[in-house]
């Protein structure tokens, strides 16, 4: 008699995922370990965040002169082919030209992720990892306004700095161009 050995990665490969179309509703689709995710929409608060931080992280990547550095929204990004694992952060910079449906992680200089009360601790978890190990240099997280902005060192994202509404800051080592900011920005 054998039996059968329950495998913790899912049957969908990040080539697979990458071919999909993205559900018409708003929502996204990303790939964690093989099994496929949906996250409904982002609320007012959680676009106007992103759109807001996009607008200052531009504006630095200007002002440093520097030509060679995109930032957009909500892009897929493979994250690992043998975890298969792919997400779709809510801001990335590019250090290549945004062409194409989804990017590998050597051409990502920063991701940022805008926390939801929905996303479970594992889920957040899970995606810090998965960045750590692809080799992103540089990881922010925002959540309840909020703002932890990380860099990479030995494989572990270590924090530069963490700031709440009301407290002006510079990241440098934790940003492809220094950003200065405060997190009130965020809120409508």
């Amino acid at each position: 008699m054998t039996s059968a050995v329950e495998h913790p990665i899912g049957p969908t490969t990040v080539a697979e995922w990458s071919k999909l179309d993205p559900p018409p509703d708003g929502s996204r689709l990303e790939l964690l370990y093989g099994h496929l995710h949906v996250t409904p929409p982002p609320t007012g608060e959680h676009q106007y965040a992103s759109d807001e931080l996009r607008e200052v992280i531009k504006y630095a990547i200007r002002a440093a002169g520097r030509s060679d550095l995109y930032v957009h929204s909500a892009l897929g990004i493979e994250v690992s082919t043998g975890w298969r694992t792919a997400a779709i952060p809510d801001l990335v910079v590019l250090n290549d030209k945004p062409i194409g449906a989804s990017f590998k992680p050597h051409q990502v200089a920063l991701i940022v992720e805008i926390w939801s009360p929905g996303n479970s601790r594992r889920d957040r978890e899970d995606k810090r990892v998965g960045y750590a190990d692809a080799g992103v240099p540089a990881f922010w997280e925002i959540d309840k306004g909020r703002v932890i902005a990380q860099y990479l060192e030995k494989g572990r994202y270590v924090p530069e700095v963490s700031a709440r509404p009301g407290e002006r800051v510079t990241i440098r080592r934790a940003a492809p161009v220094p950003i200065t900011f405060d997190p009130a920005e965020l809120n409508p």
